[in-house]
């Protein structure tokens, strides 16, 4: 019985992570100009399981020969990761048939950084990511 509800949380948090995920790219192309989408409202959830497959994927390797660029940025370098992250999702998303286009890098900089913004303000929200701030006298 424990190890159901344990699979059951586990399955929410993940439910919950993807729907998460589509909101913050709702974000990106509602306040991003130059990040484009049309098509049904389903897709948005499919635009975010790409993303969230090739973050898992690709962003460990990603980080993992931009380590010395990453130190020396004091981690900024990772918005450009995330850039690059949000193109190849554009790319990829073409060939499932889904009409979504970034016309720059630059424009995908800034919508990795809504992205990445809105997704930290919502896992507050839901309660998934806990804040604890101690004051010491």
């Amino acid at each position: 019985m424990e190890h159901q509800e344990n699979s059951l949380q586990t399955l929410r948090r993940y439910i919950l992570q993807w729907l998460i995920t589509s909101l913050a790219i709702f974000a990106a192309f509602s306040l991003v100009p130059g990040i484009t989408f049309s098509g049904n409202g389903y897709e948005i959830g499919i635009i975010a399981m790409i993303y969230s497959v090739i973050n898992l994927l690709i962003r460990p390797v990603l980080t993992l020969i931009t380590c010395p660029m990453i130190i020396l940025t004091l981690g900024m370098f990772t918005v450009i990761i995330n850039g690059v992250l949000l193109l190849i999702t554009a790319d990829l998303a073409k060939y499932f048939g889904i009409d979504f286009q970034i016309e720059t890098f630059f424009t995908a900089l800034i919508g990795a950084v809504v992205i990445s913004l809105t997704t930290f303000v919502l896992n507050l929200l839901s309660g998934e990511r806990s804040v604890q701030v101690r004051i010491q006298n």
